[in-house]
């Protein structure tokens, strides 16, 4: 059954970025006072809204309460890399976490597909493949070696020689680089936009610019306290990653909410179009600094690594991610940047997502390291049983205590000399 809102104007706008341009359409809906349901969701990005539509898939009662718009973090501004896997190969996660969560984290890309399948959602999805680039020979020896643990687990990757990136890429910046075809690309926010109108059309509703004040347990229920009004809930979930705030206590204090930063050409020339990732992948080098990059549907270099570690927007806000890719193409120079933005993205001591039980009814899951276009969708089927208390589902992730990282907020202080450093090696040493 469809749900009646009611359409607002106002609010924080989202961040200026390509995708804003391409999906201008910024809906927001208000909520109409006090109400009492099941299932309250904290954040309305891929964590918050992929259990919602589980959720009302099964018939639950579930609001969703957005501090500002449908994808207004990491959601709607990240690089559009749907990547298979976590952080570790599959050896140490199936030592850490077990061997199910190996096969979890690298069918999570499936799950983006077919809720895209599914629910008929245009967010220029496409199946290319993921590629890990390695510089050097210490990197040569990680891909190697990643490439022989997911033979043992039965994972499709292929090896490539520096001529096959070479032919990949449209650059010799890259010695070998690892191939795992499962990987894929969208337009993220047409896909939490996606996302979004899926969920309400089965029967979710969603509240934006609606930021949750106070979160407290009274007679048995949650009662989430917000400027339009408080919503009672016999659980909760908080899903607000690297725009975490003080409303669990410790929980901002366990991420590092790192930026992550992102500039867009002008549509690339066919000539050079048929050079770089022509055949749809996404890239990412494997090394300290993070840099990644694709070619959108719309012919766009869409690149990205760590910035400056504030809000910042513009073509010429990220003047080393710039130049960067510049050294990589200097036939970019004459084509222009057009676009430039971040945001955060929310890392954890142990570069694992965390899943943590509140009292005996609300979840927290946070710390997607990058990962949370696959990871953070597919994990909502997990949540959604959890939320109404499945006691024969033995969760994906591990449920954890929070643990404050030490010295957590002074990380700005050190992430700025330490990115500089490595970016210098990056740029002169190798």
């Amino acid at each position: 059954m469809l749900v009646d809102v009611v359409r607002t104007q106002g609010g924080q706008a989202m961040p200026a970025s390509l995708y804003a341009l391409e999906d201008s359409q910024t809906p927001s809906y208000s909520l109409p006072g006090d109400l009492s349901v099941d299932v309250a969701i904290v954040g309305a990005g891929y964590t918050g809204l992929s259990t919602a539509l589980d959720l009302a898939r099964r018939g639950v009662d579930v609001v969703v309460l957005e501090a500002r718009d449908v994808g207004w973090g990491a959601s709607g501004r990240n690089g559009g890399q749907i990547n298979p896997g976590l952080k570790f190969g599959p050896d140490i996660v199936a030592r850490d976490l077990g061997p199910d969560a190996v096969a979890f984290s690298q069918g999570a890309v499936d799950r983006v597909f077919e809720i895209v399948s599914d629910h008929a959602i245009d967010c220029d999805i496409r199946r290319g493949g993921t590629l890990r680039a390695a510089i050097d020979s210490a990197d040569i020896a990680s891909i190697e070696a990643l490439a022989r643990e997911a033979q043992r687990h039965g994972i499709e990757m292929h090896l490539l020689c520096a001529r096959d990136m070479a032919s990949a890429t449209g650059t010799d910046r890259y010695a070998a680089g690892l191939l795992d075809p499962a990987g894929g690309q969208l337009n993220p926010l047409k896909f939490v936009r996606g996302l979004a109108g899926a969920a309400t059309e089965l029967g979710a509703r969603i509240f934006t610019n609606t930021p949750v004040s106070a979160a407290s347990r009274e007679g048995g229920r949650w009662l989430l306290r917000t400027p339009r009004g408080q919503v009672s809930a016999k659980s909760v979930l908080f899903a607000t990653n690297g725009y975490t705030d003080g409303l669990v206590p410790g929980l901002r204090r366990s991420l590092l909410p790192v930026f992550s930063s992102i500039v867009a050409s002008r549509p690339l020339p066919h000539h050079l179009a048929e050079r770089i990732l022509r055949e749809g992948q996404s890239l990412f080098e494997i090394g300290t600094v993070t840099t990644y990059y694709r070619v959108d549907a719309r012919r766009r270099l869409i690149f990205g690594g760590r910035g400056r570690m504030r809000d910042a927007s513009g073509p010429g806000a990220f003047p080393s991610i710039a130049a960067y890719a510049e050294r990589l193409w200097p036939d970019l120079r004459a084509v222009g940047w057009e676009f430039g933005w971040n945001g955060r993205v929310a890392l954890t001591a142990d570069q694992y997502p965390h899943l943590h039980r509140i009292e005996d009814s609300a979840l927290a899951c946070v710390g997607f390291n990058g990962r949370g276009v696959a990871m953070a969708t597919a994990i909502g089927r997990e949540l959604a049983r959890l939320l109404i208390d499945d006691p024969s589902h033995r969760p994906i992730l591990p449920v954890t205590p929070i643990r404050p990282i030490a010295l957590q907020p002074f990380w700005p202080l050190g992430v700025g000399p330490a990115l500089a450093w490595a970016r210098l090696r990056a740029t002169f040493l190798r």
